[in-house]
């Protein structure tokens, strides 16, 4: 089972290539405050000096360190990633940044200095922090096969030049990493704080509340106040934690000064821990927590490894979807070009037609809001429209009045009716050319609507886009000229003869005559001699005024007559025409502008895009595309290669 620690360090490998952080891997998290000893605790499992030291917050970026284990004097030594180093003349114990490619550190104080330098470049020489990590394997004899990830450490004010915020952008990293359902937490305490009060601790259980991915770390045992011991914490009966707690002997800051090594500390550890706490010293100490460590990490990995490789073979599915989705590098040019202009024109049609394969879910579009447009918004439109809206009873009298000359007449003129009635059809024109304008809008907008879900191949070429973009509109642009012309000319149809001979307008008229002949019998006699009077004694009385009736006036019982007569053929006039209307003008409008558009769009394209001369330019391709269709692929060949990985596991690694 020793064998599944370099798996992970393969696998972490693998998915460092392509920045990506989809992957939760199996790792260890080192969380502590600025003054736990949580660097020293690191040190002490490397066995060699490398983390930056100083004042404020040092780890500024998060370390992913691999320990690897390597055989010492082994001339050729195997770097884990399958490419053999040649070491001869170096030491046994070695470092290698991912950042710094096959470069191979073997002075310590370099990999110090390279930590410091690379922190710089990413998050600048101030104390601001960065969650972009730090990658380094170390290669040694020394260590046991870990993977550990040192976090900033945790800090409550801000000192200095340092953010304001800066517990909370440290406490939302640390809490990125931990929640990581397959992360092992270490938490770094020191003896002589309060252990109920420890941050790293307080931290853990936000993520972790029943302990059971979290290590307990005590550290500084040999600080403690003069009669006190950590008796009760290294037992477990302050803080039980599921993972356990170890306990470990730092190197005082006057020891790194001195230069004692981490070796000498470590066997000074295990002196101290014999004579202080002889009954635990076998179970705390700097060694026991290594191998701790690698046991519980290679449990971890065997219990994550079933889900892990689940994960991995979904994602390579996905991955693999969305990279089909971008479509293959051009090869053919003419071949790809006909292809797209095709595919698009079928798809503007099928939109219409109602039968494109992505079709709107949430709103009408294409043929069903055309059909809209024609049924309901437009029949609803001229319903609306009164037949006798803005004509009052002055203007039906006057247009009688003026039709009848100097003569008085004792019947209703029909060229005041005709005058009248042509007057109201007219009302008609505007809600259809209304009609012609929305139906545009939407023929407009079936293009943009086929650009974003049905052919995404095209957002691959953003300059052949705009050309059928162009191409369409412009299109829909010469045919609304043409539409909104025989629009207007159906209407200038029924203005230019009144067919008063017409079944229906005939039919209601007969009704009505019916109706007035019988009053008209009984009041002929009575309107005659009132006629007689008002001729016997105009001279009598001052003459009329300019303004045939005044409206103050009461009409009298002909002129009120007359009028109704008027607005009765009116209004059935008015409503044969309304229906053939509504009738023709949506037939006009998917003859003119509908039909055509969809008969005529592939050729059109053709003929405008379809030259030699535009084909390197109508296909070359988005910078955003050809960088999504890259990653896309490195993550699939990451994906790919990690499966591989997984699958090289024997049963006898697992167990």
């Amino acid at each position: 089972m020793e064998a599944l620690i370099p798996v992970i360090n393969k696998l972490q490998d693998v998915f460092n290539t392509v920045g990506a952080d989809i992957i939760h891997l199996p790792q260890i998290a080192v969380v502590g405050t600025q003054s736990s000893g949580k660097s020293s605790v690191l040190e002490s499992l490397v066995g060699r000096d490398l983390l930056p030291r100083g004042t404020g917050i040092v780890t500024r970026r998060p370390l992913i360190l691999q320990l690897v284990n390597v055989d010492p004097g082994d001339a050729r030594k195997n770097d884990d990633s399958g490419k053999h180093q040649n070491l001869s003349n170096l030491s046994d114990e070695w470092g290698k940044f991912l950042h710094t490619k096959n470069q191979i550190f073997t002075d310590f104080e370099e990999i110090r200095q390279e930590i410091e330098n690379e922190t710089a470049r990413i998050s600048g020489n101030n104390k601001g922090i960065s969650d972009d990590p730090i990658h380094l394997k170390i290669f040694s004899p020394h260590v046991v096969n870990l993977t550990l990830v040192d976090l900033p450490g945790i800090t409550k004010v801000p000192v200095g030049d340092q953010p304001n915020d800066i517990e909370v952008q440290i406490k939302d990293l640390i809490l990125k990493h931990i929640s990581n359902p397959n992360c092992i937490i270490l938490a770094v305490t020191a003896a002589n704080t309060d252990m109920a009060t420890s941050e790293a601790l307080k931290v853990a259980r936000e993520v972790d509340p029943d302990g059971r991915r979290t290590l307990a770390v005590v550290t500084k045992l040999d600080l403690m106040d003069a009669g006190t011991d950590a008796m009760d914490v290294l037992m477990g009966r302050v803080i039980p934690v599921k993972l356990g707690l170890i306990g470990v002997v730092n190197r005082s800051q006057l020891d790194i000064n001195n230069k004692k090594s981490v070796a000498d500390a470590i066997r000074d550890e295990h002196a101290f821990l014999q004579k202080k706490y002889p009954s635990l010293a076998n179970r705390n100490g700097t060694k026991y927590l290594a191998r701790t460590l690698n046991r519980l990490l290679m449990h971890h990995i065997r219990d994550c490894l079933p889900e892990l490789k689940t994960r991995i073979n979904v994602l390579a599915a996905q991955y693999q979807s969305l990279l089909s989705s971008y479509g293959e590098p051009v090869e053919d040019q003419s071949a790809t070009l006909l292809q797209l202009i095709t595919k698009f024109a079928t798809e503007y049609c099928n939109t219409i037609e109602g039968t494109a394969k992505y079709i709107e879910t949430a709103e009408l579009c294409g043929g069903a809001r055309i059909c809209y447009i024609f049924h309901e918004t437009f029949g609803r439109t001229l319903e609306s429209v009164d037949p006798l809206g803005g004509l009052s009873t002055i203007d039906i009298l006057t247009a009688i009045r003026n039709a009848t000359g100097p003569r008085p007449s004792l019947f209703v003129p029909e060229i005041s009716f005709e005058l009248l009635v042509k007057k109201q059809v007219k009302r008609l024109e505007e809600p259809s050319l209304r009609c012609v304008e929305l139906v545009h809008e939407e023929m407009q907008r079936i293009i943009q609507h086929c650009s974003n879900y049905s052919t995404q191949e095209l957002q691959r070429f953003p300059k052949l886009h705009e050309a059928i973009v162009e191409v369409v509109t412009c299109l829909l642009r010469k045919r609304l000229p043409i539409t909104n012309e025989m629009v207007h000319n159906l209407v200038a149809i029924e203005l230019a003869y009144i067919n008063t001979k017409h079944p229906d307008f005939a039919d209601a008229c007969g009704v009505m005559n019916n109706n007035i002949e019988v009053c008209t019998r009984n009041k002929i006699l009575s309107h005659t001699y009132i006629f007689l009077i008002t001729v016997l004694f105009s001279e009598k009385h001052p003459p009329f005024p300019l303004k045939p009736v005044p409206v103050a006036r009461k009409l009298s019982s002909r002129e009120q007559r007359d009028c109704e007569v008027i607005e009765r053929l009116i209004k059935s006039y008015f409503l044969i025409v309304r229906k053939n209307i509504q009738d023709s003008v949506p037939k006009a409008v998917m003859h003119f502008l509908v039909n055509h558009v969809k008969d005529s769009l592939q050729s059109e394209l053709v003929g405008q895009l379809y030259k030699s001369g535009l084909l390197n330019d109508l296909l070359t391709e988005s910078e955003d595309m050809a960088q999504r269709r890259k990653e896309a692929a490195d993550m699939l060949q990451a994906l790919q290669k990690a499966s591989q990985v997984i699958a090289e596991i024997r049963e006898t690694h697992m167990w």
